[in-house]
């Protein structure tokens, strides 16, 4: 089965949290196969922008070309965009494109601070949001894009001027509780929860953006797509490595969400109120601790059956009655609402589902609902895209 073929038409991070590098870490750690078009060359770090380098727009157009014209591609996210003239070439080229998925992530500013699109440009995006399947702009950017004061009615004029879905992110907002808003032609879905404390939030647009895309490109509708990337975004966001002083990557390569074919196991989450007896609980079955974020009450083990060259010791220990191998466990004592179980260690709950990705071997789990969140009135992927079943539940904010 081949993978998802996700094409990026973004800006490369020298830093490796943002941009290009992002975006590939994401697909590839969801399955997919990642593939570039570079807009512009950056000199950055976790502190700041040194450097902008806009790539010529010809060269970004051979660039999709290429990429066309032999590997095909099943979804596109498209994020920095180097100058006006780029970003109205692109939405040209990509106007011709037909049933391909797209996502635009208008970025404007860096998590630093640092201006990363002028005026002329931001004009330009009107364009690329004509081209696209969904906006996903931060509340900053948002009010950039109308002249609406509220987030709602913005994305609404947004919906109605270019016919695209607008994500609502509200990691901008302040306080711990935060909310994401899906707003559609005749649906608004949201989701609920409460934000991650860390530094290490660089990339995080990019990150979401292209994981949406990467489940659209399987086959997936638009609100199961949002869900399942907001929740990579979550995990990332928890399994951070904390690399430099200002604001750091994420730590995609620590969350492993391609399953693959057929019914395999790959992430078990539980609850609990004491966070160090679930430690020491998994620490005791032998599991190797890989994420230890106690100040929010998180923790990630890896078992063996994460590691292919102990897998064949475990299959022989292992009854035919028992699950397969489990690849991640995942413990949180913060959040109610998990993705794959609810119960004790004592009581631990396995759940397994081929998805709704299977022409490119995307496991993608079932949503359960949750009254947490709010969906009306469901519909319709406007630009392809099967229309699996699911409902949204609680993955939390973003930082």
């Amino acid at each position: 089965m081949k993978p998802a073929r996700i094409l990026t038409i973004a800006g490369s991070d020298s830093g490796g949290g943002a941009g290009i590098q992002a975006d590939i870490k994401t697909v590839t750690m969801l399955g997919g196969h990642a593939m570039t078009a570079i807009t512009a060359i950056t000199a950055q770090n976790t502190e700041g922008v040194s450097g902008i380098h806009a790539v010529p727009a010809e060269m970004v157009l051979a660039q999709i070309d290429a990429v066309a014209d032999d590997l095909g591609i099943d979804a596109i996210k498209i994020g920095m965009i180097g100058s006006a003239f780029t970003a109205n070439l692109i939405a040209e080229r990509l106007s011709l494109l037909e049933n391909v998925p797209i996502v635009f992530d208008p970025v404007m500013v860096a998590t630093s601070g640092a201006t990363l699109a002028d005026d002329a440009t931001v004009a330009a995006f009107g364009r690329l949001m004509d081209v696209a399947t969904i906006v996903t702009p931060n509340l900053p950017e948002l009010r950039r894009l109308t002249d609406a004061e509220d987030e709602v009615a913005s994305a609404l004029q947004l919906v109605s001027k270019h016919r695209c879905a607008v994500l609502i992110k509200g990691g901008h907002e302040e306080g711990d509780a935060l909310a994401d808003a899906l707003v559609e032609d005749d649906n608004i879905t949201s989701w609920q929860g409460q934000r991650i404390n860390t530094a290490s939030n660089h990339g995080t647009g990019c990150t979401l953006a292209s994981a949406i895309a990467f489940y659209l490109g399987c086959g997936c509708s638009l609100p199961q797509a949002v869900e399942r990337g907001r929740l990579f975004v979550r995990m990332a966001l928890h399994s951070a490595p904390g690399l430099g002083r200002g604001h750091g990557p994420l730590g995609q390569q620590a969350v492993r969400m391609d399953t693959g074919l057929g019914l395999r196991l790959n992430q078990v989450t539980v609850t609990g109120k004491d966070y160090a007896k679930m430690v020491a609980f998994y620490r005791a079955l032998g599991l190797t601790q890989i994420v230890d974020a106690p100040d929010n009450n998180y923790a990630r083990f890896e078992t063996a059956g994460a590691r292919p060259s102990r897998s064949r010791s475990i299959r022989r220990k292992r009854s035919a009655s028992r699950p397969p191998s489990i690849s991640n466990a995942t413990i949180s004592t913060t959040e109610s609402n998990n993705w794959r179980a609810r119960e004790s260690p004592s009581n631990m709950v396995h759940e397994t589902s081929r998805g709704c990705g299977a022409r490119h071997g995307c496991a993608i789990p079932p949503a359960t609902p949750f009254s947490s969140t709010a969906q009306v009135k469901p519909a319709a992927f406007r630009r392809g895209g099967c229309q699996a079943a699911g409902n949204p539940q609680e993955f939390g904010g973003r930082a």
